[in-house]
């Protein structure tokens, strides 16, 4: 790392300095850890700093979808009480307990690699990280505030952060110690999030260290001083301890790092008044005609002996197990006040004879199976269930495949129409269920979208008003999820601008074609309004594509005669949305 000319008890005087700063309490795995020390160290040593495959992992690894995705958890881990978080009530102390729990005022290493572990075995087993759900353990936890001692790191700091907030303080001085809480609720309230967004605390105590080195480079002459940095560069500074003008301060320079996204500002109130709950297909239909139809498909072919179960045992499970449970939930002329739930007894031999049959019959014979389905998807135990059922028996996963697979071909005796129909109904009733609406959006958009884009444009009417429904649930739980990241909730909705351009050309390409139903002109337009507000592809990937299409033209033909019917769209809401979308979202 370089030579120095520093004496051995000048070395440890500064260790001796430095031990209050890195006690177990502050320890943070990515922000401040023994890399830091190390850091400080040879900064303090020789002026320089450790390499920056060493330094940049922690960056690297953030910039990672599963980086960002640990990090609240991870912060959870090592965050520390907030100084005015109330203290929480001692629990009742049992041997169990006792020989399990960690010190309070230092991270569970233990608990810690466990969780890290089982996070990583997910990612290896190719589903989806999220976000730690929101718990009242860590609801007032102060975001790490990083304590600099040589410039080295503070630069390294700067670079690691677009947007930074340094507080110049001293133990001798009392304005610091008043100001100081201020300083960490701010850090705890604005310190870096999980979408990138936040600003980076360093309090840099003059008399630690380099710290006076610090403080002459940047002409700190008293403390308290903050300085305000915009990508490394200085932008302003406040001096003494005023509260107000701080919050202040961190404000203006968090709306310049990460200024709101224009669409924040535009009067929506057509959109507004959408619902954005999921489209359902609620309708029931005759079970036992459904089963029949399916067992008659079942008889007309020669079942083969290798599928694990024979015909009879499939017969058997629909006729004995499926068929109770869908009369039971849904067949009542007056519902029960508590309706019976599926379990994993019914849905375990469903999905085996669900897996059997796709297997088996051809395509075309399987859409009264999909149909039983797309009503037990209005189950929610259902939708939990198929969440995480393994692949090679998940209904989800089998009929997503045969619809891909099918609409491939372009040989209309191949492709199915009931199926096809049949199979869009189920997947837009698969957002009934929260869980496994995100499972569909974070593990499966892409194969949502090459089932959802040919079939808006398909020939049978029914088939595009399903498209178009599913288009509508699949772009309305994007918006929210951006919404509820908007107000500071922990949306954790993952962007994908390449995605969001090939789903918003297709549903441009259908409003342009359709000429016929007012319903799917109303749901396409819906969609497209989803997709693009508050997108943060909208500037850079949206607004010139839609630019391209000529997207306003093709929403202002909707009103116009022979648009869509023979005098273009006559619903007065359906109206107001397409003049509203066309005029304030695209360019």
């Amino acid at each position: 790392m370089g030579e120095t000319a520093i004496d051995e008890e000048t070395f440890g005087e500064y260790l001796t300095e430095m031990r209050e700063h890195y006690t177990a309490d502050k320890y943070h795995l990515l922000d401040f850890n023994c890399n830091s020390f190390t850091n400080d160290v040879v900064g303090f040593l020789t002026g320089g700093s450790i390499p920056e495959f060493i330094k940049d992992l922690p960056t690297d690894f953030l910039s990672t979808p599963f980086g960002a995705a640990l990090r609240p958890t991870i912060d959870a881990m090592y965050r520390r009480p907030s100084p005015s978080a109330p203290t929480p009530p001692e629990p009742v102390a049992t041997p169990a307990a006792a020989a399990t729990a960690a010190p309070e005022t230092a991270p569970n290493p233990q608990l810690a690699a466990q969780l890290l572990q089982a996070l990583a075995s997910r990612a290896a087993a190719s589903t989806t990280s999220t976000a730690a759900p929101s718990n009242a353990a860590t609801q007032s936890l102060t975001a790490p505030i990083h304590a600099i001692t040589n410039p080295a790191s503070f630069n390294t700091f700067l670079k690691n952060h677009r947007a930074t907030v340094a507080f110049f303080t001293s133990a001798t001085c009392g304005p610091c110690r008043m100001i100081e809480p201020v300083f960490e609720r701010l850090a705890e309230e604005k310190g870096l999030k999980a979408d990138g967004h936040g600003a980076g605390f360093a309090k840099i105590d003059i008399d630690v260290g380099m710290g006076n080195n610090l403080a002459s480079q940047w002409n700190v002459r008293a403390t308290p001083t903050f300085i305000f940095f915009l990508d490394g560069k200085k932008l302003d500074e406040l001096k003494g301890a005023n509260a107000n003008e701080l919050r202040t301060q961190v404000d203006l320079l968090l709306f310049q790092a990460f200024p709101p996204h224009p669409h924040t500002s535009l009067s929506l109130p057509a959109f507004q008044a959408l619902s954005l709950n999921p489209i359902l297909f609620t309708q029931v239909p005759a079970i036992d005609t459904v089963l029949s139809k399916l067992t008659s498909f079942i008889d007309s072919v020669t079942w083969p002996s290798s599928v694990p179960h024979t015909s009879a045992q499939v017969k058997q499970t629909l006729s004995g197990v499926v068929s109770p449970y869908l009369k039971a939930r849904f067949s009542a002329v007056v519902p029960p006040t508590k309706l019976p739930s599926a379990t994993p007894a019914i849905l375990t031999p469903w999905s085996q004879a669900t897996s059997a049959l796709s297997s088996t019959l051809p395509t075309s014979s399987l859409f009264p199976l999909v149909d039983l389905w797309r009503l037990a998807f209005l189950d929610p135990a259902v939708g939990t269930w198929v969440a995480s059922a393994p692949v090679a028996s998940n209904p989800l996963s089998i009929f997503i495949n045969k619809a891909t697979t099918t609409l491939r071909t372009p040989d209309s005796a191949s492709n199915p129409r009931n199926f096809l129909l049949t199979t869009l109904r189920l997947l837009s009733n698969a957002f009934a269920t929260p869980v496994l609406a995100q499972t569909l959006f974070t593990s499966a958009r892409g194969t949502l979208a090459a089932v959802v884009i040919p079939s808006l444009l398909h020939t049978d009417g029914s088939v595009r008003t399903a498209a178009a429904s599913l288009a509508f649930n699949v772009a309305a739980y994007l918006q929210n999820g951006r919404v509820e990241k908007l107000r500071g909730g922990s949306g954790n909705i993952q962007e994908d601008g390449d995605w969001e351009v090939e789903m918003a050309s297709a549903i441009v390409e259908a409003l342009n074609r359709e000429v016929t139903s007012e319903e799917v002109v109303h749901r396409l337009t819906a969609s497209l309004a989803c997709l693009l507000r508050v997108s943060p592809a909208y500037e850079n990937q949206l607004s010139p594509l839609l630019e391209v299409l000529q997207a306003r033209d093709v929403l202002k033909q909707k009103l116009t005669k022979g648009g869509c019917g023979e005098e273009g769209v006559t619903k007065k809401d359906v109206r107001k949305l397409v003049e509203e979308v066309a005029n304030k979202l695209c360019p």
